[in-house]
């Protein structure tokens, strides 16, 4: 696994990789946002009927799901402590190899799966890392990030493992008080109970990867999801009347800034920002403003940067509801950029054309030279610099290896 790991995040230090085969007019299937956006392969084979099929009738990966079942069941009775039961529910190194051997050889060009990997794994996007391989090679792959990302969800968010950044991801209990293996035995219960008759071998993993995610509180990739239906509606349906001749920038990303204090909905920072960005937009370059930000600082706030930005462009600053998108998920600097050109492509803008940040002096000199620290997190920078229009904004083309999922972020993967 720690191998894996390492292959994961090798750097992709192009700005264009793959840009062929992923899809503008690809829509994501499925109706759970958390399990949609963190992992794709094992929503799409519980959401695209055949796939579900052909997996649930193969005998060696329904006799995997029954053992499954059975280890987290002798786990319950050894009754050795929340740990021991915790781990059958993630996959070992054996079961990932065994389930992607079946994968590998199930997988057939006109089968469910090969139109499953034609129709969905590639134009999706979500595993355009692995789109030079052969498309069996790459289905495997997308599994083995499915099951690296569950294993890492539990480990966070039931065993209690630091996350890559503990002061605003962690759990929300102490696992050392007496209650808690009593809630991990319980939740491994209900699992159980749930998937007694299954034949899909990965779904008691994920639904307790889901289970974990969901006691904590955790399910901020599904903010506000699907978003163009909600908060992005108004700009959304705007865009089919836009004549991108007209403008020079698809949009002006405001990266938020999150208050220090506990109660507070928007920092001084992010009023800042606004203010700059909506001076900017006043000078016709772009159609929309796009406000970016989650639910983080501080430790389990209410309020989410981007919700609250928008409130104070539409309130204060008169700025027209339908000239406004939210990324309301991002947790960093990076994934601001990240998931502003995801949204860039999902929504069909012009992806050639660039957009620009909107920020403050230091943030925005931060932004453009923040490489190392994009690979470091992203494994790849997910833009390409362009011009600097003056200290506060800055020229950047999208990348499309930012639709790719990444597996050790699940508040925002």
């Amino acid at each position: 696994m720690k191998k894996f790991l390492l292959i994961l995040f090798v750097s992709l230090c192009s700005p264009h990789v793959n840009a062929q085969n992923a899809s503008q007019q690809y829509r994501l299937i499925g109706k759970n946002y958390t399990e949609i956006k963190n992992y794709y392969l094992l929503n799409l084979l519980q959401n695209y009927a055949p796939a579900t099929k052909l997996i649930g009738s193969d005998a060696i990966l329904a006799r995997m799901a029954q053992a499954k079942l059975k280890n987290i069941q002798d786990s319950l009775k050894a009754n050795k402590g929340f740990r021991s039961i915790i781990q059958p529910l993630k996959f070992s190194e054996q079961e990932i190899k065994t389930a992607g051997d079946r994968l590998f050889a199930l997988y057939k060009p006109n089968n469910a799966l090969g139109l499953l990997v034609k129709s969905h794994l590639i134009p999706s996007g979500c595993y355009i890392k692995y789109d030079s391989l052969a498309p069996a090679a790459m289905l495997v792959k997308a599994w083995e990030q499915d099951a690296l990302a569950i294993n890492h969800t539990i480990e966070v968010y039931a065993e209690g493992k630091k996350p890559n950044f503990p002061d605003v991801d962690s759990i929300n209990f102490n696992v050392y008080r007496n209650t808690y293996p009593r809630l991990i035995a319980d939740g491994a219960t209900a699992i159980v109970k749930k998937c007694s008759s299954t034949k899909l071998f990965y779904l008691p993993s994920l639904n307790y990867a889901l289970h974990s995610l969901d006691i904590n509180g955790r399910n901020d990739a599904a903010n506000d999801e699907p978003l163009e239906q909600k908060a992005n509606k108004a700009a959304y349906n705007r865009l089919k009347t836009i004549n991108w001749k007209k403008y020079r920038y698809t949009l002006i990303l405001v990266p938020g800034e999150g208050p220090d204090k506990p109660g507070v909905s928007i920092s001084k920072g992010s009023i800042e920002r606004c203010k700059i960005a909506a001076l900017k937009f006043a000078q016709g370059l772009t159609p929309f403003i796009m406000v970016s930000g989650g639910r983080v600082h501080p430790f389990k706030t209410r309020f989410a940067e981007a919700e609250e930005m928008k409130k104070y462009l539409v309130n204060q600053l008169k700025i027209p509801e339908n000239g406004i998108f939210i990324e309301p998920q991002a947790r960093h600097t990076t994934t601001n950029l990240r998931n502003c050109a995801r949204l860039i492509f999902r929504y069909g803008m012009p992806f050639n054309k660039p957009f620009i940040t909107s920020t403050n002096k230091i943030q925005s000199y931060y932004i453009s030279y923040m490489d190392k620290r994009c690979v470091a997190d992203l494994g790849y920078v997910p833009y390409s610099l362009g011009r600097r229009l003056s200290n506060t904004e800055q020229e950047f083309y999208p990348n499309i290896a930012s639709l790719q999922i990444n597996p050790l972020e699940p508040l925002d993967p």
